[in-house]
């Protein structure tokens, strides 16, 4: 199975789906998924923007199995052609061949195997931010109440993860001499230090917090501008930040936090600019509630259940809709976006082989 796993990476990835620039259509990889699916009902919808999904269902399953197709751009540290899949003695190099195409082609190799009911759900916008497929599949009468996502997992079973918030934050300030004794207070720049030191100093004092083997809060002032010249008040200054929440912390209320870090009336505008709910969603006796649930589907499928991982996923999105979510997927997330990305045979063949089994009715490993 492992040589029909190979095959079908070796196509997925000759596809270029880097997101950005997301220049993806309904035709390409979708056609090829399309021919190797024939006793699949399949749907495949443009949401726009170079967001595409595939829905692909054989009988009446109520599980269905997430994965992203879209990767990265390459970077000009990649040794060989990125989109030419080079298999080794213990790995196939590639774009996206860990995160996650080296999934997809387990899942396409699983379904011509078996012939019980499945559920495939391929989609091209989990790069960007901007979850427009998973929305909008989320969003239809759909029928599922198990959901699988397919992420660099070591072919664990992650049952819980850190949301995510990315903001942009504005602060004004009143331009003048940097003589003036105002300087200090008038400068937007100066306001916008004095937040990041006292942001700074809240994230530290969070560290205690814990959720099912996540420790404190994640953050990162990721990009300051402003200013003009070293003689001028700067009159406003822009800050772009991003937080990483434990399940069990309050994404609004932590954005409340945030944003009253400084006097008021120094801040000229504080958005929002992408939000990734935690997984599992819900407040804290909920999200407890639905790790059960999750840890649960994980011992009935006999898959191994490994630790919470830091980094976010779409899985989080399943659990709000309310459906019980993991992650699990073949590859390790410290071989994802980089150069000469990789995902090792032996991880391929373990992932393929518990999904055929999966889908076959076999839960015992």
């Amino acid at each position: 199975m492992l040589d029909k796993v190979l095959q079908h990476l070796q196509m997925l990835v000759s596809f270029d789906t880097r997101n950005p620039p997301r220049l993806i259509g309904t035709g390409g990889m979708f056609d090829y998924i399309r021919t190797q699916l024939p006793d699949f009902r399949i749907e495949v919808t443009d949401h726009g923007a170079g967001a595409v999904s595939l829905l692909a269902v054989r009988g009446t399953p109520r599980r269905v199995f997430n994965v992203h197709m879209d990767t990265v751009p390459d970077s000009p540290a990649w040794t060989a052609n990125p989109h030419v899949l080079r298999v080794t003695g213990d790995r196939a190099i590639g774009l996206g061949a860990c995160d996650i195409k080296g999934a997809a082609a387990g899942l396409l190799a699983a379904a011509s195997a078996t012939r019980d009911d499945a559920a495939f759900l391929f989609s091209t916008d989990e790069e960007a931010n901007d979850p427009r497929c998973i929305a909008a599949f989320l969003a239809r009468e759909h029928g599922f109440t198990e959901a699988i996502i397919a992420e660099p997992t070591q072919c664990e079973a992650v049952l819980a993860h850190r949301g995510i918030s990315s903001v942009l934050l504005r602060f004004r300030g009143a331009a003048g001499h940097a003589s003036g004794a105002n300087a200090m207070q008038a400068s937007a720049l100066h306001q916008a230090m004095r937040w990041g030191s006292r942001a700074l100093d809240f994230v530290e004092s969070q560290s205690h917090q814990r959720f099912g083997g996540l420790t404190g809060l994640r953050f990162n002032i990721g990009k300051v501008e402003g200013g003009i010249k070293a003689n001028m008040i700067a009159p406003s200054a822009e800050v772009r930040f991003g937080f990483r929440p434990l399940p069990s912390m309050s994404i609004d209320g932590l954005h409340e936090q945030f944003g009253t870090l400084v006097e008021a009336g120094a801040i000229e505008r504080y958005e929002e600019t992408f939000r990734g709910p935690s997984l599992p969603a819900g407040d804290v006796a909920g999200a407890e509630e639905r790790r059960l649930a999750a840890r649960d589907l994980a011992d009935a499928l006999g898959l191994p259940i490994g630790n919470a991982v830091d980094f976010w996923t779409e899985a989080s999105l399943f659990s709000a809709a309310g459906l019980t979510a993991i992650v699990y997927g073949p590859g390790d997330i410290a071989q994802a976006h980089t150069a000469d990305e990789w995902v090792s045979l032996d991880q391929l063949r373990r992932y393929t082989e518990s999904v055929t089994r999966i889908l076959a009715g076999h839960t015992a490993q």
